[in-house]
């Protein structure tokens, strides 16, 4: 008599599977994940086979009956996964015939394991892709509020990590708005190469049956079904997509944690968190360090490593199925469990920070921010060329640093060593509020620019 527990394949095999192996080639802890999509593929899939007639009615209810009662235990905990079964497949088929009997073999007709999981797993990206979606959309919301209230903030804007020119708080923070929304591009974008069924594809050839490929790719969700047998199951691009999203995101999630490090040290000291997201040390009692935003830092490279592994995975396989490619969904998994939290201790700085406007207005007046606009008031008002300007403004810069003065502490005497045909209209130039007022091309500082585009950003994201 057959051993219960055997493997579904183990009918050509002489000897048991070595341990070892049994260890390392299971992928149950890691893909029952997929159990939700799992079950309701193959719900859809055997109503598919009794519409086509392929099998009873009868036998049909009984499998979709088990399949649910399986949902329910899993979701209840009571499900045992068992590695000798390898995946989360033949778990959900093993107990199907623990609980119909000899009718549970009727479920795996005209499909594959290999078109199996390629279905589950796409569900379950699009699924994910969503949640992250609707996340961003949560986090863009954020920092539109915390943007309406510093339109007036004036800060420091950096490049070299250099003072360089004054920029309004709420200016910085909509750059990151824009590049959320470029983020949630292309997870939407991923989403379109989602929407092709690879059920009934099996293992690489298509199948003899008379199934409806159309049936079971609208029941689930997807636009049609894949037009190639061999490259749907050959196909991971959707995964490299998504991980390739994950880790532009987390990138873009890093470099705001960079910044926001930066400017929360003592020597910054442009802002202040809660301390309800910051630790202390285990030596210095006067800590309070912004781990949370370390932590996302430092996590970001993991989902640029997962992307680099699964193409490295990809690159020597041959067209068709191979078991490397099971790795795919622990990276996949890994990527988007890192990202979500990002994104969710994102939220909680970003709400809990309060800008030192003080010492950003300060440090926005600091290293001679404003001799940019001197210079262009010399070519609007003078009718020199940028370059003479560029000049003048420069000698005027090593006066002021000579002198050891700001450009908005010099008089009009003073202003006129570098160019004598200057009256006292030239001194608001050296207003950080009127550098910021000035940038009013589409897309710059302005508070004008600024409150334009929230109220636009607004109605967008309501």
């Amino acid at each position: 008599m057959k051993n219960k527990s055997a493997t579904v394949w183990s009918t050509r095999f002489k000897n048991s599977t070595l341990k070892t192996l049994e260890q390392v080639g299971a992928s149950i802890d890691v893909d029952k994940r997929l159990f939700n999509e799992d079950i309701a593929g193959s719900i859809v899939h055997t109503q598919m086979l009794v519409k086509q007639k392929i099998i009873n009615k009868k036998r049909g209810k009984k499998i979709i009956g088990g399949l649910k009662k399986i949902r329910i235990e899993i979701k209840k905990g009571k499900f045992f996964f068992n590695k000798k079964y390898e995946d989360i497949h033949l778990n959900i088929e093993k107990r199907l015939f623990s609980i119909i009997g000899k009718d549970a073999g009727y479920l795996h007709i005209a499909r594959s394991r290999n078109d199996q999981v390629i279905t589950d797993f796409k569900m379950w990206l699009k699924k994910s892709s969503l949640n992250i979606i609707e996340n961003l959309n949560v986090l863009i919301k954020i920092f539109l509020a915390k943007s309406e209230k510093n339109i007036q903030t004036i800060m420091p804007g950096f490049t070299h990590l250099k003072n360089a020119q004054p920029i309004s708080f709420a200016h910085y923070l909509l750059a990151y708005v824009e590049i959320f929304k470029r983020d949630k591009k292309r997870f939407t974008n991923n989403i379109e190469n989602l929407e092709e069924c690879p059920l009934g594809v099996a293992a690489l050839a298509g199948t003899s049956y008379n199934i409806d490929r159309n049936f079971t790719s609208k029941k689930l969700g997807f636009k049609k079904p894949t037009s190639n047998s061999i490259d749907t199951v050959s196909d991971r691009d959707f995964v490299l997509d998504f991980l390739s999203s994950t880790a532009i995101c987390s990138m873009h999630i890093s470099r705001l944690a960079e910044d926001l490090i930066i400017w929360n040290s003592d020597i910054f000291n442009l802002i202040k968190f809660n301390d309800r997201i910051l630790t202390g040390s285990s030596i210095m009692p006067q800590k309070k360090n912004p781990d949370p935003a370390e932590l996302i830092r430092g996590k970001a490279g993991k989902n640029f490593g997962n992307l680099q592994a699964m193409f490295t995975t990809m690159k020597g396989l041959p067209l068709s199925y191979y078991k490397d490619m099971q790795e795919d969904k622990n990276l996949v998994f890994e990527s988007c469990d890192i990202l979500m939290d990002s994104i969710l201790i994102t939220k909680e700085l970003v709400k809990n920070l309060q800008p030192n406007k003080k010492r950003m207005l300060l440090l926005a007046t600091t290293g001679y921010t404003t001799a940019t606009d001197f210079a262009d008031y010399l070519v609007q008002k003078k009718n020199l060329s940028f370059r003479e300007a560029y000049k003048i403004s420069g000698k005027l810069v090593n006066y002021a640093e000579k002198t050891k003065k700001k450009l908005d502490e010099l008089n009009l005497n003073e202003i006129k060593k570098v160019n004598n045909d200057l009256n006292k209209d030239v001194l608001k130039v050296f207003s950080a509020k009127n550098a910021v007022n000035s940038k009013s091309s589409y897309g710059g500082t302005s508070i004008k620019n600024i409150k334009k585009m929230i109220s636009k950003l607004k109605r967008e994201f309501k």
